[in-house]
C-alpha cells in the first residue's frame, strides 16, 4: 500500500488487438488479465482510469460482419452493439474484485468548447477522488469522422493532461519503441528511455500494425509528445506480457519509457487545452520583431504589429500565429474580434490611442502567446 505521497494517479490505453481474440470477439481472457492488473494498482492505493478500445471489434460480428465493417453507419452499428458487451464485462469484472466501473463516452467537441472540457474533468475527478475506474471511450456511435480525435492513442494523451495524471501507459501489440521497424530490420533495437521526440524518431514511426485496431506508431508517438508536452510520464509496452501494467507503474517492465526532462516546458491545464483541444479559428501573421518580441521577452502582441488577419472570429477566441514566411510561432487568445483587428491594420500608435476601441478592457494588446511551437500534434 502506497502512502498519499507516492500515491499516482495513472492512465493505462489498451487498443483493440489486445482486447479481441483472434476472431475479432471480446477476449475474455485478455480483460481479466487487465483487469487483474489494475486491481493490483487500486490495491496498492492509486487512482485508475482506463482509456478502452474495442467496441467496434466487439460489435462488428454480433452485427453479421465477418470482417471489420468498412463504412461509418457500420462502424456505429457495430460500436453501439460492442460498447454494451465491453462494459458489461468490465464492470462483472471489477465488481468481483470489490472495485466500481464507470462508463464515459466522448467526442472531440467535448474537448474543443471549454466549458465542456472542463465539466468533464471536474466529473472524472470525481469519480477518481472516490475510488471508482472511469472507462473512457470515444462515442463512436454517433460522431462522425471530421469531429474524432482519430486514435485512442491520442485520446488517451488528452485524457492523461486532463486529469493531471502521473503516469500514461499504452498498451500494444508491440513491446516498446524501437529505432527501426522491428517488422522490416532484424536489427532494430528497443529504446529504453525516450526524453524527446526527435525527427529520427518520428521518421521510424510505423504504419498501423494490426487488422482490428486503428493506431499504429505513429499515433503512439503523437501521443507521447502531447503527455510529455504536459509533463507526464508515459509508458509503450506490449499487453501480452506478465505484469506489464503493475511492472510499468513501478519502472521495472521491458518496454519504452518516455520521460520529459526539467528543461522542457510543462503546459498548465489552461494551456493544454489551447495546444491540443481548442481548434483555432482564425491566423494572425505578425512581423520579425513582433515574433522577436512575443517569442523571446515573452510580451504580448500590439495591433501595429499585426500584417494580416484571416479567418472569423470572436473576442476571446484561441487563434494561430504566423510569421511573414508563414512559419507558426504559436497560439494565442485574441482580445479583439477578426472585424475589430482588421480595423486597425495600418494604424499608428497615435492612431490607435485615439481609436475608439483602444479603450476596451485589454487596451492596445492584441493577444498573449500561450503556447509556442512546435509542440504536440
Amino acid at each position: 500500500m502506497v502512502n498519499e505521497t507516492n500515491k499516482k494517479r495513472i492512465v493505462i490505453k489498451i487498443g483493440s488487438s489486445s482486447l479481441t481474440s483472434l476472431h475479432g470477439e471480446i477476449s475474455r481472457r485478455k480483460l481479466e488479465k487487465l483487469v487483474d492488473e489494475v486491481v493490483r494498482l487500486k490495491d496498492d492505493g492509486h487512482e485508475v482510469l482506463l482509456v478502452s478500445s474495442g467496441a467496434v471489434a466487439a460489435g462488428y460480428r454480433k452485427l453479421g460482419c465477418l470482417s471489420r465493417p468498412e463504412s461509418l453507419p457500420e462502424k456505429q452499428a457495430a460500436a453501439s452493439i460492442g460498447q454494451g458487451l465491453l462494459m458489461e464485462s468490465y464492470s462483472d469484472l471489477f465488481l468481483s474484485h470489490g472495485y466500481m466501473g464507470s462508463q464515459i463516452l466522448i467526442t472531440r467537441s467535448d474537448f474543443s468548447d471549454e466549458n465542456r472540457y472542463n465539466n468533464a474533468r471536474n466529473t472524472i475527478n470525481v469519480l477518481l477522488e472516490r475510488g471508482i475506474i472511469p472507462i473512457v471511450n470515444e462515442n463512436d456511435t454517433i460522431t462522425i469522422d471530421r469531429l474524432k480525435f482519430g486514435d485512442n492513442d491520442t485520446l488517451s494523451a488528452k485524457v492523461a493532461g486532463l486529469v493531471d495524471a502521473d503516469d500514461l501507459i499504452i498498451l500494444s501489440d508491440i513491446d516498446g519503441l524501437y529505432d527501426a521497424d522491428p517488422r522490416k530490420d532484424e536489427n532494430a533495437q528497443l529504446l529504453d528511455r525516450v526524453h524527446e521526440i526527435t525527427p529520427e524518431i518520428e521518421a521510424a514511426a510505423g504504419d498501423p500494425g494490426s487488422e482490428v485496431g486503428t493506431g499504429g506508431m505513429k499515433s503512439k508517438i503523437d501521443a507521447f509528445k502531447i503527455a510529455m508536452a504536459s509533463g507526464i510520464s508515459s509508458f509503450l509496452g506490449k499487453a501480452s506480457t506478465d505484469g506489464i501494467v503493475y511492472n510499468a507503474v513501478y519502472g521495472k517492465a521491458v518496454g519504452t519509457y518516455f520521460e520529459p526532462t526539467s528543461e522542457q516546458e510543462n503546459l498548465n491545464q489552461k494551456k493544454q487545452w489551447i495546444a491540443f483541444n481548442s481548434g483555432p479559428e482564425g491566423d494572425v501573421t505578425i512581423d520579425h520583431r513582433a515574433r522577436e518580441t512575443i517569442v523571446g521577452m515573452k510580451e504580448s502582441l500590439l495591433p501595429m504589429n499585426v500584417h494580416h488577419v484571416s479567418g472569423r472570429f470572436k473576442k476571446g477566441a484561441v487563434v494561430r500565429i504566423h510569421d511573414l514566411e508563414g512559419e507558426e510561432v504559436g497560439l494565442g487568445v485574441v482580445n479583439y474580434s477578426s472585424e475589430q483587428l482588421k480595423k486597425m491594420i495600418g494604424l499608428t500608435e497615435p492612431e490607435l490611442e485615439s481609436y475608439e476601441l483602444a479603450a476596451i478592457e485589454s487596451k492596445d494588446l492584441v493577444c498573449h502567446l500561450e503556447v509556442s511551437l512546435p509542440v504536440g500534434v
